[in-house]
């Protein structure tokens, strides 16, 4: 029997580029950019105005701000010949609706860098800026000038009609209109900063913003309950550099007479501020996103 015969395989014919022009290299029409600080700023005044927690706590807080402001200005000057006031800023009436509205900084400050990471939006906003300490830079200074400009308009305004509602009470001097409005704002809009700044380190919405009223009310809650005479001393630094008397400093209206005075409030938030940065900047590159 003859044995069958196999093909031999033939090799596979060389590919050749059809003749002609090279083919161009794709360009795109988008000019292809270094990114900088003003690209994050850009981006998170863009998200920043575009949710609506930021109109609704903003909202509120001018609701009581003013609100409050100017119904305490109404009852003062309805009831100016029983008050006394002869010898006092009127400037300090505003001091009871900024006691109120400063949670809603809190709130929004906290929201501003911990819903990011509830809704899982940070990882889109680390693909996009790598560089996680110029995130963080930007969203501080965006919230900071926001909150501050807020702050200053709506102080400004209870302001002037409550100077203009007691007309028994002395005219405020300069200095005092100035710490009275952009001292408190800078003050206010700060305590917003760190809340900011607690939201990054927390991650957590509900517990950032806990932490932060814990911290402006507790101590002077605490402080009301220590009878013990063995406890004045804690009672006594409790009361002076509890938040909300480092607030009314800024009218001359402080619960003790010694403690905080002048502007010694701004530097103490100051450097609170400064060490919250720096944690969670820490933080911040050393964690995982």
């Amino acid at each position: 029997m003859s044995t069958p015969q196999h093909p031999m395989p033939q090799a596979a014919p060389e590919w050749k580029a059809p003749a002609g022009p090279p083919h161009a290299a794709y360009s795109s029409p988008i000019p292809v950019v270094r990114t900088h600080l003003g690209h994050a700023l850009a981006s998170e005044w863009t998200k920043i105005k575009s949710i609506r927690s930021t109109m609704w706590t903003l909202g509120v807080f001018l609701l009581l701000v003013v609100g409050i402001g100017l119904l305490t200005g109404l009852v003062v000057a309805s009831n100016s010949e029983d008050a006394g006031l002869g010898d006092e800023n009127p400037l300090g009436l505003g001091f009871f609706g900024l006691l109120l509205g400063n949670m809603c900084l809190i709130t929004l400050g906290v929201l501003t860098t911990a819903s990011e990471y509830g809704t899982g939006m940070i990882r889109t906003t680390m693909t996009a800026c790598p560089t996680r300490g110029r995130v963080l830079a930007a969203k501080s200074l965006v919230f900071f000038v926001l909150a501050f400009v807020v702050t200053l308009v709506a102080s400004g305004f209870v302001a002037l009609v409550q100077v203009g509602l007691v007309g028994d009470a002395r005219e405020p001097t300069g200095a005092e209109w100035f710490k009275g409005t952009v001292g408190v704002s800078l003050y206010l809009a700060l305590l917003g900063l760190l809340s900011l700044l607690i939201g990054s380190v927390i991650r957590h919405s509900a517990g950032a913003i806990t932490i932060m009223i814990a911290a402006v009310l507790a101590p002077l809650v605490i402080a009301l309950f220590m009878f013990s005479s063995s406890l004045e001393d804690v009672r006594q630094a409790l009361f002076e550099y509890s938040i909300p008397n480092q607030l009314s400093v800024f009218y001359s209206n402080s619960l003790t007479e010694t403690g905080p005075s002048g502007w010694d409030p701004l530097w103490i938030m100051l450097v609170a501020v400064g060490v919250a940065f720096a944690g969670a900047y820490a933080l911040l590159e050393r964690r995982d996103v």
